[in-house]
């Protein structure tokens, strides 16, 4: 099984006339993910890679039975991309779009906080069920139809881990880029609870990185709702506090919380191992199976 797609998964890609959007859309398709339709203001009527466009997210789901959108558009757009896959009632919104000004994504939380759907991003690589679909940037090559979900907030770290995986035979349900931000849609105990409730998820590989609280919360969660085997990685060890380290959301405040030092030793606690490195967290995994 999977979480949140699959290969009936059918998927809106917004911005698809653009450069990135033509791009990634040609290499979604070449990986068999279901990409029904465009979505660009003013150029419906149109077709890419034999896909038809639309003018209106809402307009290509009616047309095309679409539940799920990639969001492939500048930054200045996305959140008005993110109101308006939510407004057309799809299940699964994946952001890709870095630099999305955080107030536009309060606003854009308030409003997924209002539905039933899941918005994944922005900033990620975005979501692969192996062998059936990818939605996004992820490099599919890599990745193995099996039974061990992931979740992480770096792109990287995703691919390092999940080619450790493979290269032990050692195949994935789903794969989840969450996104480094501040404020994400998709958080690791959303994550969490939908392999937690996956029969064929069997154990899961978690990636986070210093910054904000989101890793001791999910350890929370792991110790109190997740029977499922779970071994972690925390990136930013030597980050020194106040200095943002890549993603927007991986900065260290004086605080105490959201060091590396404070989510792995909230991890430890709740049974999760962590490894010192991405071939160490798939050892852990290995040790699970």
């Amino acid at each position: 099984m999977s979480v949140l797609v699959d290969e009936d998964t059918r998927v809106v890609v917004q911005g698809i006339t653009g450069g990135e959007g033509k791009f990634h859309a040609g290499q979604m398709i070449e990986y068999g993910t279901n990409v029904v339709a465009g979505a660009v203001p003013g150029r419906g009527g149109e077709e890419v890679h034999g896909v038809p466009v639309y003018d209106t997210v809402a307009g290509a789901a009616e047309a095309e039975d679409a539940d799920a959108s990639v969001v492939l558009v500048p930054p200045a757009f996305a959140a008005d991309a993110m109101f308006e896959a939510l407004g057309a009632d799809l299940d699964l919104v994946v952001a890709i779009t870095e630099g999305v000004p955080t107030q536009d994504m309060a606003r854009v939380k308030r409003r997924l906080d209002e539905t039933d759907a899941y918005l994944i991003g922005p900033n990620c690589p975005g979501i692969i069920t192996p062998g059936e679909a990818k939605l996004g940037i992820l490099p599919g090559n890599i990745f193995a139809d099996g039974n061990v979900g992931l979740v992480s907030r770096s792109g990287t770290l995703t691919y390092q881990v999940v080619d450790s995986l493979t290269q032990r035979g050692i195949g994935q349900t789903t794969a989840i880029g969450i996104g480094g931000d501040p404020i994400i849609g998709t958080s690791f105990i959303d994550a969490l609870e939908l392999f937690e409730n996956d029969p064929e998820t069997k154990a899961i590989a978690m990636c986070g990185e210093i910054g904000g609280e989101d890793e001791e919360a999910a350890a929370a969660y792991i110790d109190e709702h997740v029977e499922t085997p779970v071994a972690g990685f925390i990136a930013g060890r030597t980050a020194p506090p106040g200095k943002r380290m890549g993603h927007a959301g991986a900065i260290v405040s004086g605080s105490g919380t959201g060091t590396a030092r404070s989510k792995i030793d909230a991890l430890n606690d709740a049974g999760v191992p962590v490894g010192d490195t991405p071939e160490e967290v798939a050892d852990r995994i290995e040790s699970f199976l």
